[in-house]
Parts: C-alpha cells; sequence; structure tokens
C-alpha cells in the first residue's frame, strides 16, 4: 500500500473519531440552551470534518498513483515475459539448426529387415508359380541395398553391409 494511501487513510479516520468530541460537548450544550459552547463545538466539528475532507483527497491520490504503479510493473512484467519467449524461440531455433546440420552431414540411411520379412523375401524367390501372367506382376526381389544420395537429384544404390552412424529400422 502506498504511504500517501495509508496516511489519507488514517488521517480521515482519526479525524472522523474526533468529531465524536465536539459533537457530544455541542448536545450537552444543547440541552444546557448554551449556544457560545454550542457554535465552538460545531467550529470544532467542522475543522475535523475538514481535515478528513483532505485526507480523503490525499488517499484517493494515493490510490490512482498505486494504480498506476501496478500498470507499469504489468506492462514491464509483460516485455520481460514476452523477451524471455523470444530468447527460448531463437534458442529452439538454434538447436534444431544445429540438429538439421547434423542429420546432413550423416548422408547415409539404412533400412534393416526383420527376420519375418527375410523369410517371405525367401519364399518370393523360390515359389515358383505356373500362371506367367501372374508371374510377370511380382516384383522382381533383389538383395538389399543401400541407397546414397550424392545430389538433390542423383540417388546411388550399393550392396548392404554393416555401417556406422544413423540408422533407420523398418520392419516389414
Amino acid at each position: 500500500m502506498n504511504t500517501k494511501t495509508m496516511e489519507g487513510l488514517v488521517g480521515a479516520k482519526t479525524n472522523m473519531e474526533m468529531v465524536n468530541t465536539p459533537f457530544r460537548v455541542y448536545k450537552q450544550a444543547k440541552l444546557n440552551d448554551d449556544t457560545e459552547t454550542m457554535e465552538r463545538a460545531m467550529g470544532y466539528m467542522n475543522d475535523f470534518s475538514g481535515k478528513a475532507e483532505s485526507y480523503k483527497v490525499k488517499a484517493d491520490e494515493g490510490t490512482k498513483e498505486e494504480a498506476k504503479e501496478a500498470r507499469e510493473k504489468a506492462e514491464l512484467e509483460r516485455k520481460k515475459a514476452i523477451e524471455k519467449r523470444r530468447e527460448e524461440r531463437e534458442d529452439l531455433e538454434k538447436k534444431l539448426e544445429e540438429s538439421r546440420a547434423k542429420n546432413a552431414e550423416s548422408k547415409v540411411d539404412s533400412v534393416e529387415i526383420s527376420e519375418d520379412g527375410k523369410a517371405l523375401q525367401k519364399e518370393a524367390v523360390t515359389e515358383e508359380t505356373v500362371d506367367t501372367e501372374v508371374q510377370s506382376q511380382k516384383p522382381a526381389v533383389q538383395e538389399p541395398v543401400t541407397y546414397v544420395k550424392i545430389d538433390a537429384n542423383i540417388v546411388e544404390t550399393a550392396p548392404m553391409k554393416e555401417m556406422k552412424g544413423a540408422s533407420i529400422n523398418c520392419s516389414v
């Protein structure tokens, strides 16, 4: 809480409580028909009420200042959060670029055929079909090969061999 607000609230409350004393004196003087004491008590009540009003204005100013400070603080926090997200995004982009560069260096991909796939391959090679038309529609079965990308449009094949580096495993 702002000091201006606290001072205003405390001052207004104190002066409103202090109005009670001259008011009691005023009531007593009214019962005794003492107009001079009544006027004096009314003067004190007006003074305390005026002071309470000025403290109320001070409290209102303090409240406005607090609201302004809170808005400024919220704006600053928002800007910090935006900057933090921007830095995190840049870090993520750097890591992504490093990952892409690392993957670009590794130009060899390999495919491993599961045991079931190898068995199916052997069956397809040894199977004899009477119908030649069906035989011609079957894809030619070849030994496993490795595809190596040389250029954007050129792909070279090589016999499958043990290779080090990144590999892709596929089950058939």
